[in-house]
């Protein structure tokens, strides 16, 4: 095993450490001295402790563009993700039981409608361009009269494309069909204004963010039909729509990577753009090299490429000690090829061979040249000493 000090870490889109201004907020709430106490508590401590989930609300809703009262925190993206998508399906299902989501989708909220198609739904997958990016009028032309939620993610986390929410948003609120955005990859990292947007409920959770894992949130929106039944009981905290006891010192550790965010936004999203192409120039020369996604409406913080006459997990070890992914951390253990990737197109072989680099803050130039000289030393043993290849 690698020494963690050799370690180089270029697999951001799958977790981001906690910045150090968000853990000096957390680390005062756990302890005894601190403002430990359980919000829903009525007694000083616990208006203590409100307050923290008070200015990390106001932190959030100032990110995303929205008010604070629209936000219901979670423990991720994934409990946001079905929280949305079970809870919208079974609150509409007496107006139709249609459904359109894409194959592309994360697991969180592909399994999702695999779950309701078992349970009477409808569910219509539609297929983007070869680049990973949905026309709008394929969803124009999929929404029927019984259709009543949409489901589509702004950046996709296995190839960064970008789809035009606001495009597909508009074709939804024109025929009074709930949208559903899961934006875990870009909220904190693409501007949004959720009050001018046509989405109606929008998933993100706060360790893609730097912030601490096990918080996220579920924007929803205020207007006659949005509404989610909840997936749990109990307690009534959050208006029943999400009942427990708040995880204090999580809910602030979001607000302040929210607030971090939001001030240095462009900031890094120049920093990112500037790695991706650091990379992608050093690797585009190779023979049978393949980027995945769209050049013109990705998110620079992703870059996934495939080449021709090399095997993934074979090419993953050959790249030690950097930190990559063969496709998403959730399907890191399958070897199975990526549905991301055969959805736009890509043989078994060429989807198997992907690699997913992704950028954070403290990724350096000089660990983006040592990806690149890595890479390119691994696909030329690798094809050497492939079975059948021509010496």
């Amino acid at each position: 095993m690698s020494n963690i000090a050799e370690m180089v870490y270029l697999d951001y889109a799958a977790s981001t450490p906690a910045d150090p201004r968000v853990v000096d907020v957390m680390t005062p709430l756990f302890g005894a001295g601190g403002d430990f106490a359980n919000p829903s508590s009525g007694h000083t401590a616990g208006r203590r402790s409100s307050a923290h989930v008070e200015r990390a609300a106001g932190q959030l809703a100032e990110l995303l563009g929205c008010k604070e009262e629209q936000l219901v925190w979670t423990s991720g993206a994934t409990e946001s993700d079905n929280l949305a998508i079970v809870g919208a399906a079974r609150y509409r299902a007496d107006r139709g039981r249609h459904l359109i989501t894409m194959p592309t989708e994360h697991k969180a909220v592909a399994d999702v409608f695999h779950v309701l198609e078992k349970r009477g739904f409808e569910v219509s997958w539609l297929r983007p361009d070869d680049t990973g990016v949905l026309d709008p009028a394929n969803l124009e032309a999929a929404i029927r009269p019984d259709t009543q939620l949409v489901s589509i993610m702004q950046v996709n986390n296995e190839t960064g494309v970008i789809q035009d929410i606001e495009a597909l948003g508009a074709l939804c609120r024109e025929r009074d069909v709930l949208f559903h955005v899961d934006a875990a990859q870009s909220v904190g990292k693409l501007p949004l204004a959720l009050a001018s947007l046509p989405v109606d409920l929008l998933s993100t959770t706060a360790h893609k963010v730097y912030g601490p894992k096990g918080i996220g949130a579920l924007y929803i929106a205020d207007r006659p039909g949005c509404h989610v039944e909840p997936l749990i009981y109990g307690g009534g905290q959050q208006g029943g729509r999400r009942p427990g006891t708040l995880a204090v010192p999580l809910i602030a550790g979001f607000g302040e990577a929210a607030r971090i965010a939001r001030c240095e936004m462009q900031e890094n999203h120049e920093h990112l753009r500037s790695l991706r192409e650091r990379l992608w120039s050093g690797i585009r020369d190779l023979d049978g090299i393949v980027r995945n996604g769209s050049d013109s409406h990705s998110f620079p913080g992703i870059l996934n490429v495939s080449i021709e006459d090399v095997e993934g997990e074979s090419l993953l070890l050959a790249l030690e000690p950097l930190c990559v992914a063969t496709g998403s951390a959730c399907n890191s253990t399958s070897q199975e090829p990526s549905s991301v990737l055969r959805a736009l197109g890509r043989s078994d072989l060429l989807a198997q061979s992907a690699i997913r680099f992704s950028f954070g803050r403290p990724t350096t130039s000089a660990e983006v040249d040592l990806a690149v000289a890595r890479y390119r030393e691994a696909v030329a043993r690798l094809r050497d000493i492939a079975p059948g290849r021509a010496a």
